[in-house]
């Protein structure tokens, strides 16, 4: 594993991150989820990453609706692996309305995780709006307050605004490390490129999230960037094209992914072993730019698959839709609208249809959403695009047949 030294401290972090938002599930209940993380499996999973040279695991307080804290305290850092790791969690900003709740859900976050502090505390989605608001709420005097008693050791903050509020944000407070989006689609978007070098002309360490777009650039692929990846002379994955790509960025100290496949994570710590700042050579920096070109072409919305935007009180699954509506675009209309059909209008936790077409246009995703998408809009068209009325109707036959077939299942007698 490769380590680079974040620029204000001596301590040396893997290149890869592990990001615990993506974990594999099972289905359950537990305060309104109809899946729970696969505990058994995701353990595998991480510990396999830390055995390999991994140290830094990310989390936050909503991730898993509120259970990777607790996934990571009872699971993962037991038997010794808490002092093989640095632990970053988040204060989820977008829910803090009184001074109050700071130490209410940082006291919580330290139960759940089960240790005496955090190594890397992040202001969770700052903007220029959210950072007004915490300032007045007293957070200053807070993490001042905080890495004062030793309970958390750095402090820092991820990004979902515009490039002005980022700098502002940087400027205004004694932070020693910043979280920004950014991958070979996401140059100039939020931060961007001009944030990751001021944030490191400041003595900043840099951790990328979101390198692969949620898995948006590893999985169909517009015809157009295989042909490119497929015609390049070196031959590799369209992940490790994209991991390589941001590696190469000496300003960056880390990347986070969310691996929850053992090959992935494979192929993950190879690509963090090998791939030294400023080593690709013109030739393969040029074919990065082709492929964002393509992808530009085809690509209808900026979802990330983060899921911010859930739970919807009409339980819309908008980030399945949303993918949904870029893979009608991209890769030809039917299996798309199939799919679409089947996993909201037939194969639904609740056994009743969750379309599109049932948004009320309430916007409540859209104030969580840390890519400013405008949801409801986008929602219209799927509705538009993937949602006939002889799909509904036919999901209405289905339905009640799929759903007996499937409480058949539950209830047969084990062998």
């Amino acid at each position: 594993m490769q380590y680079r030294k974040m620029p204000n401290t001596k301590e040396q972090l893997s290149a890869l991150g592990y990001g615990v938002m993506r974990m594999p599930t099972k289905r359950g209940k537990a305060g309104g989820m109809t899946t729970l993380i696969d505990a058994e499996k995701s353990k595998k999973l991480i510990r396999y990453a830390i055995d390999n040279g991994v140290n830094y695991l990310d989390t936050a307080y909503p991730y898993h609706r509120g259970t990777s804290e607790s996934f990571l305290g009872e699971h993962v850092l037991p038997d010794g692996y808490r002092e093989k790791v640095f632990i970053a969690t988040k204060m989820p900003t977008f829910s803090i309305n009184k001074t109050e709740r700071f130490n209410e859900i940082f006291e919580k976050q330290l139960k759940k995780l089960k240790v005496d502090y955090i190594d890397y505390y992040l202001m969770h989605s700052l903007d220029g709006s959210t950072w007004g608001k915490m300032k007045g709420l007293g957070v200053i005097e807070w993490m001042d307050k905080v890495r004062a008693q030793g309970k958390v050791k750095k402090i820092g903050f991820s990004f979902h605004g515009l490039h002005d509020e980022f700098k502002q944000i940087v400027d205004e407070y004694d932070w020693e490390f910043v979280q920004v989006q950014y991958n070979i689609l996401d140059i100039d978007f939020q931060a961007g490129i001009k944030g990751i070098r001021y944030a490191h002309s400041k003595g900043l360490g840099v951790i990328v999230m979101e390198p692969l777009r949620g898995g948006a650039l590893v999985g169909k692929m517009p015809k157009a960037v295989k042909e490119i990846y497929h015609n390049a002379p070196v031959k590799r994955s369209a992940a490790e094209w994209a991991l390589r790509w941001i590696y190469d960025h000496p300003e960056v100290s880390l990347v986070l992914s969310g691996m929850n496949d053992i090959h992935h994570i494979e192929e993950n710590i190879r690509v963090a072993s090998e791939t030294l700042p400023n080593s690709m050579s013109e030739d393969e920096h040029e074919i990065i730019v082709q492929v964002r070109e393509k992808y530009r072409e085809q690509l209808t919305v900026a979802c990330t698959g983060c899921g911010y935007c859930v739970p919807c009180p009409e339980s819309i699954n908008i980030p399945d839709m949303l993918k949904g509506l870029n893979n009608y675009h991209m890769h030809g209309k039917t299996i798309p609208k199939l799919f679409h059909t089947l996993r909201n209008g037939v194969m639904t936790s609740d056994h009743k249809p969750h379309f599109a077409s049932s948004c009320t246009q309430c916007g409540k995703c859209e104030k969580k959403c840390p890519q400013h998408i405008e949801i409801r809009k986008e929602l219209r068209h799927v509705a538009k695009d993937m949602e006939s009325p002889i799909l509904k109707a036919g999901a209405a036959l289905a339905r009640p047949i799929m759903n007996t077939k499937k409480k058949t299942q539950e209830t047969a007698p084990s062998e």
